[in-house]
C-alpha cells in the first residue's frame, strides 16, 4: 500500500505541458525492484515522463496509434500504461480537471507480467483517494494563479503528513497543517494510538450514520439481436462521531434471501481487515451459486468526517423500469409511442420519477398532439424537450403509455444538435430516485453494528437507488451499442 511517485501536471492546449510539481519515494522504488523483478521499469526523469504521458493521453498527438488506440486497448478505469525508453510503466493512474492532470504510481507488490487484475493492486484505491484529496486542496485555487502556486507550494510539507514514505495515511489536506511548525504540533500532541485519519477527538454521545446509495446505469433497445445492458453501482457512506482516539466499529452490510451479490468491492483505508472471499467476486465474472452472499462485515476506525466505507457493483437480474420507445416519420410529422412498465419487485414509492425525451438536429416544436395514460406531459421552454411527469407512483397495473405526433419548425442555431442523434436515433432517459430501497435488497442492520466504545450508540441507517444514464433507445432506428466491457461507474 504505497506510491513510488506522484506529479501534478498543467495542460495547455496551446502552450503544451508542465509539471507543476512532483514527489518521488526511493525506499518504495527499492521495493518496486524487488517485487518485480526482471518486469520492473524505472520510473523517469519529469520531462520524459511528462512527454510520454500526455502522448498517452492523447494530448498531444490526435492521430491514430494502433498500440494505444486500437479497440482491444479500451481503458474501464483512470489506469494507464505509460510508454518509456526502459518500458510501459503500469500501473498509472491519472485524470484530469479544469487543465490540470493528477498522476500516481501505486506499488505493485509482485511481477507486472502477466498484469495482475487491478482489484489485487491495493495502492490503486489509496492513489485515487490522494489524488482526490489533492484535487478538492488545490481546485479551489484554479482562478487565482496567486493562490494557486501558493497551494502548490504547500503540498511537500502537507505530504509529510498525508503520504510519509509513500504510504497514504490520509487524504483529506484541506484538514491538515501546512507549516513545519505545526506539523511537529500536531505530531507530538496526537495520542500514540490515533490514527493520522483522526484530525480530532468528538466528545458528546456516540452517533453512526450509514447510507447506501446505489444508481442503475441501463441501456434497453428492444431488438432481438441487441443485448440490454443495465448494472448497479452502490457507495456506503458513515460519519461516526464516537469518543476516543481510535474507536473500533464493525458494520455489516446483509442481503435477503434473493439478493444479487455485491462485486468489486473496494474499500476505505481505515479498514483494518476483511473476508478474503469479499474480493474475489468480480463482474468480470459469471456469477453462480458459489457467489459470496454476506454478510459482508467492516471493521473499522472511523475518520473524523464523512467518508466512503465501500463501493461495490452488482449484477441484478432486471432492470427496475422496463422500456420501449418508437419514433417513426409521417410525412412532415414524427409519431413516437412510449410503453413503460415497473418492475413487480421494485418498491412503488419514488421521491420523483419522469421522462424526458429529447429531439436533436430539429427546430422548434410548432405542433403537439398527445395521449398519457399516467402523469403529465409538459414542454421545455426552447420547445426541443418533452418531459413526461410520472409522479411519485405507477398505477396499480405499473404499465403506463405515451403517444403522441409532433410537427417542427425550422432548425436554428439556439437548438441542440448531436452527432449521435441523427435521424430518427433518438433515445427516452429516465430520472428516479426511490427512497429507503436498493435494488440489490442490501442493507444495515442497525443491531449488528458494533461500537467498542462507553455508551449506547444512536443508529441511523438510510437507503437510496437513483437513476444514472438510464436510456430507452428507439427500435425503430440505429442506436448506439453498449457492450459490458464498456459499461463502467465513471
Amino acid at each position: 500500500m504505497a506510491l513510488r511517485a506522484l506529479w501534478l501536471v498543467r495542460h495547455d492546449p496551446a502552450a503544451g505541458g508542465a509539471v507543476l510539481f512532483s514527489r518521488r519515494y526511493p525506499t518504495v522504488e527499492t521495493r518496486a525492484k524487488t517485487f518485480n523483478g526482471s518486469t520492473h521499469v524505472t520510473v523517469p526523469d519529469d520531462n520524459a515522463f511528462l512527454k510520454a504521458l500526455l502522448f498517452e493521453l492523447r494530448l498531444t498527438d490526435q492521430n491514430f496509434v494502433e498500440y494505444r488506440d486500437t479497440c482491444t486497448r479500451i481503458n474501464k478505469a483512470s489506469v494507464y500504461a505509460v510508454r518509456t525508453e526502459g518500458g510501459d510503466l503500469w500501473p498509472v493512474l491519472a485524470f484530469q480537471k479544469s487543465g490540470l492532470i493528477y498522476v500516481c504510481l501505486p506499488l505493485v507488490e509482485q511481477a507486472l507480467k502477466p498484469r495482475p487484475p487491478l482489484l489485487s493492486i491495493s495502492g490503486i484505491s489509496q492513489g485515487l483517494d490522494l489524488l482526490s484529496g489533492i484535487l478538492d486542496f488545490v481546485s479551489p485555487s484554479r482562478k487565482n494563479e496567486a493562490e494557486l502556486s501558493a497551494k502548490i507550494g504547500q503540498l511537500r510539507n502537507l505530504l509529510l503528513q498525508a503520504c510519509p514514505l509513500g504510504t497514504p495515511l490520509q487524504t483529506n489536506l484541506c484538514s491538515l497543517n501546512s507549516s513545519f511548525d505545526d506539523i511537529q504540533d500536531f505530531s507530538t500532541n496526537r495520542d500514540p494510538k490515533q490514527p493520522a485519519w483522526r484530525t480530532n477527538t468528538y466528545k458528546g454521545k456516540p452517533h453512526v450514520n450509514v447510507c447506501i446509495a446505489e444508481k442503475v446505469k441501463c441501456m434497453q433497445y428492444d431488438k432481438r439481436d441487441v443485448v440490454d445492458m443495465w448494472q448497479v453501482y452502490g457507495t456506503v457512506t458513515c460519519k461516526c462521531d464516537i469518543e476516543g482516539a481510535a474507536p473500533n466499529v464493525t458494520l455489516s452490510l446483509n442481503l435477503p434471501t434473493n439478493g444479487s451479490p455485491l462485486q468489486d468491492i473496494l474499500v476505505h483505508h481505515c479498514v483494518t481487515s476483511l473476508d478474503s472471499a469479499m474480493l474475489m467476486a468480480s463482474s468480470v465474472d459469471a456469477l453462480d451459486d458459489s457467489a459470496f452472499s454476506g454478510p459482508y462485515k467492516f471493521p473499522f476506525i472511523p475518520p473524523s468526517d464523512s467518508f466512503n466505507l465501500c463501493s461495490y457493483t452488482s449484477q441484478v437480474p432486471v432492470p427496475p423500469i422496463l422500456g420501449r420507445y418508437q419514433l417513426n416519420e409521417e410525412g412532415s410529422q414524427l409519431k413516437l409511442t412510449v410503453n413503460l412498465k415497473l418492475h413487480e419487485s421494485i418498491k412503488n414509492t419514488f421521491e420523483y420519477c419522469e421522462a424526458r425525451i429529447p429531439f436533436f438536429n430539429r427546430g422548434p416544436i410548432a405542433h403537439l398532439e398527445y395521449k398519457v395514460s399516467y402523469g403529465q406531459l409538459d414542454l421545455s421552454r426552447e420547445k426541443s424537450l418533452l418531459v413526461w411527469v410520472i409522479g411519485q407512483k405507477f398505477p396499480k397495473s405499473l404499465e403506463i403509455s405515451l403517444t403522441g405526433t409532433v410537427t417542427f419548425g425550422t432548425l436554428s442555431e439556439e437548438h441542440p444538435t448531436d452527432i449521435i442523434c441523427t435521424g430518427n436515433t433518438a433515445y427516452v432517459k429516465l430520472y428516479f430516485r426511490i427512497p429507503d430501497f436498493t435494488l440489490t435488497g442490501c442493507y444495515v442492520d442497525q443491531h449488528s453494528v458494533q461500537l467498542f466504545s462507553p455508551g449506547k450508540p444512536k443508529i441511523n441507517a438510510s437507503r437510496e437507488l437513483i437513476s444514472s444514464d438510464y436510456y430507452i433507445w428507439n427500435s425503430k432506428a440505429s442506436a448506439p451499442i453498449v457492450y459490458k466491457t464498456l459499461f463502467t461507474n465513471e
